[in-house]
């Protein structure tokens, strides 16, 4: 890991810039993270939709976090920003786009084509990020997981033992061989949904919630399309991690 820039933002959270090999990242770390008191963190998810595109919404979600004593980090997906594209993923977006568009269903054999190549790469590229993240002082464990393209939770959430707790969030398709996978999880799960998430399938959500094999998960519904997400889901997704990461 490289810190290739660094900002103190107007609450003292500390902001900084980082490379690990050639996948962009940031770190941000509270205003009060001594060494010697290393702060939990929390790996915030995104879609794959860009760092600079999706920094408003992740610096917000950071500095809600850091406010109640947690580090959080991302890093670029496979085939995001300034990273190579991906021919046939790019063809499956566009697969995708025109499915939804003529009012057709979107079959699984697009959704596979969309999510699994992504999932595949990005989920060691996570591991590899946890483990540069861990190896500084200032930051220590439980680690949490929160957001971003639910597949990428659920994944990291079955794989990675470190991850001790997850807020998912139901807005996004996911494989079906995931449903699968869901059913190994056992760390406790907070989960939301937009009732009238226009680009979801709410009642395949409600059968990914189901399958969740975690003994401990709630759903927390909220009425509202796919950007209408109430100030009141962050703030329990705050009271969640608090609960599990402290």
């Amino acid at each position: 890991m490289r810190f290739t820039d660094e900002q103190r933002l107007d609450d003292g959270v500390l902001e900084r810039e980082f490379t690990l090999g050639e996948i962009p990242g940031i770190l941000w770390t509270p205003a009060s993270a001594p060494a010697s008191t290393p702060a939990p963190l929390i790996l915030l998810g995104q879609p794959p939709l860009g760092l600079r595109r999706m920094y408003p919404r992740l610096v917000g979600r950071a500095r809600r976090a850091a406010a109640d004593g947690f580090a959080t980090a991302t890093i670029e997906l496979p085939g995001s920003g300034d990273r190579p594209r991906w021919p046939a993923v790019e063809q499956a977006r566009a697969d995708l786009r025109r499915a939804i568009a003529a009012g057709e269903p979107v079959d699984g054999e697009i959704v596979d084509a969309l999510v699994l190549p992504l999932i595949d790469q990005a989920v060691p590229e996570w591991q590899a990020a946890l483990d540069a993240l861990l190896a500084l002082p200032e930051i220590g464990g439980p680690v949490g997981y929160s957001g971003g393209l639910i597949s990428l939770g659920i994944r990291l959430a079955r794989v990675e033992p470190r991850i001790s707790a997850a807020v998912l969030f139901a807005g996004s398709f996911v494989p079906r061989a995931l449903f699968e996978e869901a059913r190994q999880i056992t760390v406790p799960l907070h989960v939301l949904l937009q009732w009238d998430d226009e680009g979801n399938d709410r009642q395949a959500a409600l059968d990914l919630f189901d399958a969740f094999g975690s003994e401990e998960k709630s759903l927390h519904a909220h009425l509202g399309g796919h950007t209408g997400v109430p100030e009141s889901a962050g703030e329990g997704a705050a009271q969640f991690f608090a609960r599990h990461l402290k």
